[in-house]
């Protein structure tokens, strides 16, 4: 974990460095649950940052790290005699990740992300594999995508449809 948290700073302080060949971009999501959490988790929300260096003509690759989290909701239980009602915690990770994005034509991109997810939550959890794929719009400001998230912990799938803004600086 030290490791990879380390490995991220040190490409973000060289990149940093080198700022006239990349693009720093800053932006948030919302997305709705699928899968394993949708019946534990209502929504997810987030923020983005990313520096990202143009390697070829329509190619970029970089880093991204932010903040995600899946809020909770009441789920009903019952044993068909009685019926109780708990409230879901929220769960917050950090992914750490490497990003890459190709430019289809002039405002319409691919891209996808992969890392790692940290656990900021409650309990023993480390985190797991973070990856997202996404297709969107953009322009020399800002951008619009629609993505699939995922974080892998332990054989629970954190994932979510989501839509993103991000604006370039």
């Amino acid at each position: 974990m030290k490791r990879i948290i380390l490995t991220v700073a040190a490409v973000l302080a060289f990149g940093f460095a080198n700022a006239q060949d990349g693009q720093f971009k800053a932006g948030v999501h919302v997305g709705l649950p699928i899968g394993d959490i949708k019946d534990l988790t209502s929504v997810n929300l987030g923020a983005d940052v990313a520096y990202l260096w143009n390697v070829a003509d329509e190619f970029k690759v970089g880093v991204t790290t932010g903040y995600t989290s899946y809020s909770g909701k009441d789920v009903t239980f019952s044993d068909g005699f009685n019926s109780f009602t708990l409230k879901s915690e929220a769960v917050g990770f950090i992914p750490v990740a490497a990003t890459a994005q190709y430019s289809l034509a002039d405002n319409l991109f691919l891209g996808a992300d992969l890392g790692y997810g940290i656990y900021t939550g409650k309990g023993d959890s480390d985190g797991g594999v973070y990856y997202q794929p996404k297709f969107g719009y953009q322009n020399e400001k800002i951008e619009l995508y629609a993505g699939y998230k995922g974080i892998s912990v332990e054989g629970v799938d954190f994932s979510s449809l989501n839509l993103g803004f991000n604006y370039k600086f």
